[in-house]
């Protein structure tokens, strides 16, 4: 039997010639396109589904920065005005354990349109990512699939914020992946509707939850002990008596998590209750199985709050997310990859281009950022080894696994990109690689923009 085919030579129509490039519109992609456009650069956003924002509007995660308190210090910029904008747009709501404001994942696909618009991004959705076109080492552009076929987006630079690294992995840069068997778990989001708030609310007054509560049955949660007594709109006990019940499985004692925001009208969102472990995100038919099962986890979790949650009895879904979510899997051997010890004491480098605060969620740890500890993020985490004209931003930055718990977040990957943006900007208008910018230049310009860098 046949087990390959060879495709005959053809030619792919340039669509388009840009400056930068951004491929993948998530925290990082987004805010690389509009930093590299306000620094003057031409820019063009490249995303595979039909709206911008990736783990935010796709997949449904609308905590951005949930982490913080009275003395958290950020780094500011394109990150601090995903929520700013959110909130003058009528797209995010205070959030339930912080001091910031939760997004809306379907209003701030408004939010990114309007942002995009505003700085003169040329827009390129329902367009996937297929292969990089290559001059020797150099990245040139990008062959992209859609509806209309098989184009050609050529620029001077290309910013790889697919999440997975998978330019820079095609491209034939080094890649580290995490074992499947070891990634951390994807997650199927979902949102309800019919929630009495009084009710629910009452019975999370009278018995509030901690971060201590998640260290329960399967999960065991490293902390530094400041956040053992602080409140987290965790959810456990109505799944534990499911199983008990025999409502849900007994092997299924993942099922348990955060909700995220309580509207008035009796929807209650963001809800992170399904766990996946093994489910690699570069492997379509591991993706495939996760989104099914998932979504079967998700009823079951459903069932069991109108069972057992006071205030659900009539709750129904509203709607899954587009996606399911990925936290975990390729990350580009940089030019210096971040450490466990960069990030729980406070690392600093020349090359910063943002701060973030020490914020770790991953990997069995989870360490709040109450004290004002921060570190930096270095421009060299996005080089990634053995290519030209290509950054990485988002969550494939180079890092261990620990440094990964902390750079994978939302509102850090946009950090990262920003940097990267900037960065991008200036080696188009130098016509020099990336790897040849004035780091100084791209600080002030950052600064101008209003990011925090040191």
């Amino acid at each position: 039997m046949q087990d390959h085919i060879t495709e005959p030579a053809r030619h792919v129509p340039v669509i388009h010639r840009t400056d930068v490039l951004v491929v993948g519109s998530g925290p990082g992609g987004l805010a690389a396109a509009l930093a590299a456009a306000r620094a003057g650069a031409e820019v063009a956003l490249v995303e595979r589904f039909g709206c911008f924002g990736g783990n935010i509007t796709v997949v449904g995660v609308e905590g951005l920065a949930w982490y913080r308190h009275a003395d958290t210090v950020e780094a500011g910029g394109i990150s601090r005005e995903f929520e700013e904008r959110a909130k003058e747009m009528g797209a995010a709501v205070p959030e339930s354990q912080s001091l910031s404001y939760e997004l809306d994942s379907e209003g701030f696909k408004l939010v990114a349109d309007a942002l995009v618009s505003e700085a003169g991004i040329h827009p390129m959705l329902h367009r996937q990512f297929v292969a990089p076109v290559m001059e020797g080492n150099r990245i040139t552009g990008i062959i992209v699939e859609s509806k209309a076929g098989r184009e050609a987006i050529l620029a001077h630079v290309v910013i790889d914020a697919t999440g997975d690294a998978d330019i820079a992995a095609r491209a034939g840069a080094p890649v580290l992946k995490t074992p499947p068997e070891e990634m951390q778990a994807a997650s199927v989001m979902f949102h309800l509707a019919g929630v009495d708030k009084a009710a629910f609310m009452a019975e999370v007054r009278a018995d509030p939850q901690t971060y201590k509560d998640w260290s329960t049955g399967e999960w065991q949660v490293e902390t530094d002990g400041k956040e053992d007594d602080m409140f987290s709109p965790f959810l456990k006990k109505p799944f534990a008596r499911a199983i008990a019940e025999g409502v849900i499985p007994a092997h299924l004692n993942t099922i348990a998590g955060t909700w995220g925001a309580l509207h008035d009208t009796g929807e209650l969102t963001y809800m992170n209750l399904v766990h996946l472990a093994g489910i690699d995100g570069t492997d379509p038919d591991s993706l495939t199985r996760g989104e099914i099962e998932g979504r079967r986890q998700a009823m079951l979790a459903i069932e069991a709050l109108r069972r057992y949650m006071p205030g659900c009895s009539g709750v129904r879904l509203r709607n899954f997310g587009m996606s399911i979510g990925i936290r975990d899997t390729r990350k580009i051997d940089a030019r210096y990859n971040m450490t466990e010890t960069d990030v729980r004491h406070q690392a600093r480098f020349e090359d910063t281009i943002g701060i973030y605060p020490e914020f770790i969620d991953g990997y069995g740890v989870l360490i709040i950022p109450t004290t004002g500890r921060y570190m930096h993020i270095p421009y060299r985490t996005m080089l990634p080894k053995g290519l030209r004209g290509l950054l990485v931003a988002g969550r494939a930055i180079g890092g261990d696994r620990i440094a990964h718990a902390a750079t994978r977040n939302m509102a850090c990957c946009a950090v990262a990109g920003q940097g990267a943006g900037v960065a991008a900007a200036q080696a188009a208008r130098r016509r020099c690689d990336v790897s040849e910018v004035d780091m100084s230049a791209v600080q002030a310009e950052l600064v101008r923009q209003g990011v925090r860098i040191v």
